[in-house]
């Protein structure tokens, strides 16, 4: 079985993380925001995977499967409020936002 290198992963979770954070602080659309967002925890599981794999414990693992769970309660809940706010709005535009009150 061939082995990928400790650095590799890291690097691969780092260019995953940049990626998903561009993609935050750049698209204006809801849907894309938390389509980076994703990335973003993916990255995040991805280098508990390798650090657990490095010292060959579980416990990278085991935070994966948290992070995949809170994960699919993100888009449970983002996808319902961008409904909400496509209806309210009519649009997906997170700049027209700040017209709301309250």
């Amino acid at each position: 079985m061939a082995h990928v290198p400790f650095e590799y992963g890291l690097y691969l979770a780092a260019v995953l993380f940049l990626i998903g954070l561009v993609g935050v602080l750049v698209r204006r659309n809801l849907i894309f925001v938390l389509a980076s967002i994703e990335i973003m925890l993916n990255a995040a599981g991805l280098a508990f995977v390798v650090a657990g794999a490095r010292w060959e414990r579980p416990d990278g693992q085991v935070m994966f499967i948290f992070i995949l769970s809170m994960a699919a309660a993100e888009v449970a809940v983002g996808l319902a409020l961008a409904l909400l706010y496509r209806r309210v709005f009519d649009t997906l535009d997170i700049d027209e936002a700040s017209r709301m009150r309250g």
